[in-house]
């Protein structure tokens, strides 16, 4: 149970690629935004237990800012944004993951080697059509068919491979389809999506009240023993979109797992658009659209975890959640990109800031569809 602390497509085979992050940035470079003693490292591993505690992100979030620098304030949530979209430069080492003639997805040309020794599940032609370079691609064997035959198949690779090739499997499903709302074609285990470079959906809540006339978030800090980002802060509520859930019933689902949030009240979640991002990292391809979602509590709500997911809870002012994300590595990567996002809509970052719009255009980078 967390405890609780107050403070005031591809519709068809065409073969596309997002332009890299740095085309988005503005003209200068800017100095480099760090903080000596709790910057976290850019190469920091999703899966290390982070040592951090309140105090730890009350004391940058109280240092003193000079707001009206106009010309550099907005770096820091710059490089936020650089952390979710990594490696472009490696693009060119996947191949195509077609099915029914849309590409799905890209898989590494070293993960590729690991399914060759599935050749009645996955093929690998090389016929040259559609623009698709080299024309090599990665493709399921014909004779499946069906969705559920492709997901049985699929899915008695991924678990032949185990954790040694796909670590961190949970049994989830996620659906495959060329853009959201498209036929899904198969389901995939969660954590074998980025291998296969499926897009992956996502829903995203700020929960927030105000307090004398001024927004504050409550902000989760994850369990040291979750299995990816162990102790870092993240929304009130988040969470994937598995197969066969609508956004609406699993952001109330989430709500009530997570901060134990009742339906009469998550149903008032407003959906204000998405965020997307591409990173590469090794054989990982993450092509993720995030839907998101402001929810107005109520001043005497008080968040009560119920999977144990999250270690505990805390209400801070915006200005000072945007100061942790602004000057740290504290949060979960993707989860500053929507409070980012947060910021924008509710006038925290203004068009007088130097990059405003260069800013807001990076938070939908990769292909939103």
């Amino acid at each position: 149970m967390g405890t609780v602390c107050c403070i005031s497509k591809f519709a068809s085979l065409s073969y596309v690629r997002s332009r890299p992050f740095s085309s988005l940035l503005p003209s200068h470079s800017f100095p480099s935004t760090t903080s000596t003693n709790f910057t976290l490292a850019s190469s920091f591993s999703s899966s290390a237990t982070l040592s951090l505690t309140w105090d730890d992100a009350i004391a940058i979030s109280e240092s003193q800012t000079d707001t009206q620098d106009r010309s550099c304030y907005l770096h820091g949530f710059f490089n936020k944004v650089q952390l979710c979209n990594r490696g472009s430069e490696e693009q060119s080492e996947f191949l195509p993951f077609v099915v029914e003639n849309h590409i799905v997805g890209f898989i590494h040309n070293g993960f590729v080697e690991h399914l060759r020794g599935f050749g009645d599940v996955f093929v690998f032609p090389k016929e040259k059509y559609n623009g698709v370079p080299n024309g090599d691609f990665v493709s399921l064997h014909p004779m499946l068919k069906t969705a559920d035959e492709r997901t049985s198949a699929v899915g008695y690779v991924v678990e032949q491979l185990g954790e040694k090739q796909i670590p961190g499997i949970r049994n989830e499903l996620y659906p495959v389809t060329s853009s959201f709302g498209a036929p899904i074609f198969f389901s995939l285990e969660r954590a074998a999506a980025p291998y296969f470079g499926i897009k992956a959906y996502g829903v995203h809540m700020n929960g927030y009240v105000e307090v004398d006339g001024q927004k504050h978030l409550w902000i989760g800090k994850r369990s040291d023993t979750k299995q990816t980002y162990p102790g870092m802060l993240d929304h009130l509520v988040a969470g994937g979109l598995p197969h066969g859930i609508d956004c609406q019933e699993n952001l109330i689902k989430e709500c009530e797992e997570e901060a134990g949030i009742p339906r009469s009240i998550s149903v008032k979640a407003i959906p204000v658009g998405a965020v997307s991002y591409m990173d590469i990292d090794g054989y990982r391809y993450k092509r993720d659209v995030l839907f998101c979602y402001d929810l107005k509590l109520p001043k005497d709500f008080i968040p009560n975890n119920e999977d144990g997911e999250v270690d505990s809870f805390k209400l801070i002012p915006v200005r000072k959640v945007a100061e942790i994300i602004r000057t740290t590595q504290f949060f979960k990567t993707n989860c500053s990109l929507v409070i980012i996002d947060f910021l924008f809509r509710h006038g925290y970052i203004t068009p007088e800031y130097h990059g405003y719009l260069d800013l807001l255009r990076s938070l939908r980078i990769e292909d939103c569809s």
